[in-house]
């Protein structure tokens, strides 16, 4: 028994994928199950470092129901999806201990989630552990915030960092006098070298237009603690002392390096900032798809939560041979879908074929030409990223409040990223109206969709008085 065994209605079908089974459709049909049978709580806590906890809370088929191994199943992908978008070294499981022991074994270091157990404890510095306690006895939610960005005063330089290009945008007291890409290929290069002096001569082009420098912003995907890198996929291939020794502090020693105040954060939380910028309202969900997906996060009150908002690793399909991400090596998870890997994904498995030794970038381009041509082949991959974003929205109002999302990224680049919005609109009003009823997806406009991260990443740093 899984959970594709559950009967989904799902009304709208992805043209080139029948087979995606969204999550948001499980998790609502296994919740449906567990009203019809009676079921009793389960309550998840996830501890950070700092002390702080997020909740969720559910509720799980009785021991005795014919359905209950689907339990072990559906609090799985809930813990996966809660791992990597709030974060923690320590879970905290109240319910029946059977499921809270299989959550333990998969999450061990021989089990099937080792990789995600690994990270969590390389970023909060401490072991992985699962900790099962009766529902009653899951501590409290204690969630911290913080105020992102918004300063634009002076002269500055924003960049951001992805896996194909890196931008940098010069501005000028809130106006930006300058943006350029540049082409390069961080997740190949071991030496640190290639980084350190990447970034630092995007950063001299693009100060060369202002007057004078007063302070840098940056965003990269990875976790970012301090301005110091955690752990971030752009330097996979940077042996691990190295990494310790010269990329860890890569960015401090820039700052030192040009003189000025230095920023560096997480590139989803720059995307909800850019989208709580831009819109003058909150709460915003940012969701950038490019090399991977990066995601990121603004409260009500205008603050970022100290969560991960890793999205590209949060599960959004639960059927067996989903796609398997080539990193954590599990299956069904956000980079797939929302991501030049994932659009390309779809045009191949389609039949469309690029000339060989083409890297993804390039695939990229070729498959927007023939969006702006009006091939149907290609609109039909952008439909189809379009129900995938649909769905994954549903997924996320599970576990986020939401109010405005914002989609970036080089994948929703020309007249591919409205047609990907209309599709994931249709989902929405369609199967979920609730959602479309209070939550409004939209794209920037096409500058924003490009360069809006490196702009807004400028205003991260307050200038030294």
């Amino acid at each position: 028994m899984d959970l594709s065994s559950l009967v989904i209605p799902q009304r709208l079908i992805a043209p080139l994928d029948a087979e995606f089974l969204p999550a948001a459709s499980v998790n609502r049909e296994y919740c449906r199950l567990v009203e019809r049978e009676g079921g009793e709580p389960y309550h998840i806590g996830i501890e950070r470092a700092d002390g702080s906890v997020s909740r969720f809370d559910t509720r799980v088929l009785r021991p005795s129901s014919p359905s209950a191994p689907l339990n072990v199943l559906f609090i799985e992908r809930i813990v996966k999806f809660l791992l990597w978008q709030r974060g923690g070294w320590r879970l905290h499981l109240g319910g029946p201990a059977e499921i809270g022991e299989a959550i333990r074994a998969i999450y061990s270091p021989n089990g099937a989630r080792s990789f995600d157990a690994e990270f969590m404890g390389g970023v909060y510095d401490h072991p992985f552990t699962v900790e099962m306690t009766a529902a009653d006895a899951v501590p409290a939610e204690r969630e911290t915030s913080s105020p992102l960005g918004r300063h634009l005063d002076g002269y500055r330089v924003g960049f951001d960092l992805g896996a194909s290009d890196r931008k940098a945008s010069a501005v000028s007291n809130g106006e930006a006098i300058f943006s350029e890409e540049v082409p390069w290929d961080p997740r190949n290069q071991s030496d640190p070298a290639y980084h350190y002096q990447g970034v630092l001569d995007s950063i001299r082009r693009a100060a060369a237009h202002l007057p004078r420098l007063d302070a840098i912003g940056g965003s990269s995907a990875g976790v970012y603690i301090n301005n110091r890198a955690r752990v971030a996929s752009l330097f996979r291939a940077v042996p691990r002392v190295q990494f310790d020794a010269q990329i860890a502090g890569m960015f401090l020693r820039i700052g030192q390096e040009l003189g000025v105040p230095i920023e560096v954060v997480n590139d989803g939380e720059v995307t909800a900032l850019a989208g709580s910028m831009s819109l003058s309202d909150n709460p915003v969900l940012g969701i950038a798809m490019g090399s991977s997906q990066a995601g990121g996060y603004v409260n009500r009150d205008g603050n970022i939560t100290g969560w991960l908002n890793e999205l590209a690793f949060a599960p959004v399909d639960y059927r067996r041979d989903a796609p398997v991400d080539e990193w954590s090596g599990d299956a069904g998870c956000g980079v797939q879908y929302f991501s030049q890997v994932g659009a390309i994904r779809v045009a191949e498995s389609a039949g469309m074929q690029f000339e060989a030794g083409k890297g993804l970038p390039e695939k990229l381009e070729e498959l927007q030409e023939r969006m702006d041509s009006g091939d149907k082949a290609a609109a039909d991959v952008y439909r189809t990223v379009g129900v995938y974003l649909g769905y994954g929205v549903a997924q996320y109002a599970q576990f986020y409040d939401l109010k405005h999302i914002l989609v970036l990224g080089r994948v929703t680049t020309g007249p591919g990223g409205d047609t990907l919005i209309a599709a994931a609109n249709s989902v929405l009003r369609t199967d979920f109206p609730e959602i479309a009823d209070t939550v409004t997806l939209a794209l920037p406009d096409e500058k924003s969709r490009r360069v809006g991260q490196s702009i807004a990443a400028a205003s991260l740093p307050a200038l030294e008085v």
